[in-house]
């Protein structure tokens, strides 16, 4: 189990590095974009996140 948990945040520590690496300007004008949202758009954003992520294991693993 932990070493699902480990890989899962390699995992997202790739997935995340690969915008920021193929595109950094387009990745500054995301974040300066996000940096300007409300925070209830924020959070909704987050949680529909957690959301598909949670839908997508759910969906793998079965």
């Amino acid at each position: 189990m932990w070493q699902d948990l480990l890989t899962a945040a390699a995992l997202v520590l790739v997935i995340e590095g690969i915008l920021p690496f193929v595109n950094p300007q387009g990745y500054r004008r995301a974040i300066l974009a996000m940096a300007e949202l409300d925070d209830r758009m924020l959070r909704i954003g987050g949680l529909l996140s957690m959301l598909l992520g949670t839908a997508l294991v759910f969906l793998i693993r079965n």
